[in-house]
């Protein structure tokens, strides 16, 4: 990718704000904000940090505080302590000081050059927004079903692809500020459980907004051994069946698909076990689907999604 030309920044630097929502996950965030010291400018933009706790004990305040104190990157610190992740992601926007605002989670880790190369892809492709691939990292090695099945893996694209809002999410992605310059495009407090980056997508694209795909800027996910478990992936499957932008329609189809699925399960089991958890996690978002409509929820975790 090029580099913007002079003239687009000769009247003033961009500023971008770095957000992070957080929420008792105190080793990864000490790992992410070391990280997000080394990131590369070239003289184009400026950025700070914006931190915002959604856990009402601030449990992540000492961890701000100390990286504060030693780090030459600006940081400030949030509680939200309502836990719904669309609230703590309105805060940060809303406190974000800068002309850009770049989501990341609090457990990745950036390229030096991450922020960069979505700012570079910005001027490039004249796009609303800057989304880039978010890899696994392994802390340890998974079991070969996890591998075989690619259950943390995400489809990649071509830099410069326009984005259709089911390949969307904020993990890794950079927006002109002034996108949340409407209320009504801030992010919806009923997706407060997950799912509230694609129904912000899938709204901003409705209104003419595009999002375009940068492959250069990548982020690693880090996959701690608990998301191993087939609970994890089984419960996180039904909070995700919990969304509520579905309707009617994809109602019918999980009452047509939790038979189909739950019958097939016994005869996958035998062909293959990546293939078996493949379609039990499918099986599961049906479920939670169908458990959603009649207003039954049986996860409570507020945050087994993340």
């Amino acid at each position: 990718m090029k580099l913007p030309n002079e003239s687009l920044i000769s009247h003033r630097i961009d500023y971008i704000s770095v957000c992070i929502c957080t929420y008792k996950r105190p080793r990864p965030l000490e790992r992410l904000l070391v990280k997000l010291q080394d990131q590369e400018t070239k003289g184009l933009f400026r950025y700070s940090i914006v931190v915002v706790d959604n856990d009402h004990m601030q449990s992540a305040k000492g961890i701000v505080k100390s990286f504060g104190e030693k780090s030459s990157i600006a940081i400030d610190y949030y509680c939200e302590p309502e836990q719904n992740i669309s609230l703590a992601r309105n805060k940060a926007v809303q406190n974000a000081k800068g002309n850009f605002v770049a989501f990341i989670d609090d457990d990745e880790l950036p390229v030096n050059n991450w922020l960069l190369n979505l700012y570079k892809a910005y001027h490039e492709f004249n796009a609303d927004g800057i989304l880039g691939p978010v890899m696994p990292y392994y802390e340890i090695e998974p079991p070969q079903w996890i591998i075989k099945g690619k259950f943390y893996e995400r489809p990649s694209h071509k830099t410069g692809a326009v984005l259709h809002w089911t390949n969307t999410r904020t993990g890794n992605v950079l927006l002109r500020k002034n996108i949340f310059s409407e209320k009504e495009n801030m992010f919806r407090l009923e997706f407060g459980r997950g799912g509230e980056d694609r129904d912000f997508f899938r709204r901003m694209i409705e209104r003419g907004f595009h999002f375009v795909w940068c492959a250069e800027a990548p982020v690693y996910e880090t996959v701690a051994p608990e998301r191993f478990k087939r609970s994890f992936m089984v419960r996180r499957a039904l909070v995700r069946g919990q969304n509520p932008h579905f309707g009617l329609f994809d109602i019918l189809k999980s009452l047509i698909a939790v038979p189909l699925y739950t019958l097939a399960l016994p005869l996958l089991l035998f062909l293959s076990h990546h293939i078996f958890m493949k379609y039990l996690i499918k099986d599961f978002d049906h479920i939670g689907r169908i458990l959603a409509f009649w207003g039954i929820d049986v996860v409570r975790d507020q945050y087994v999604m993340k």
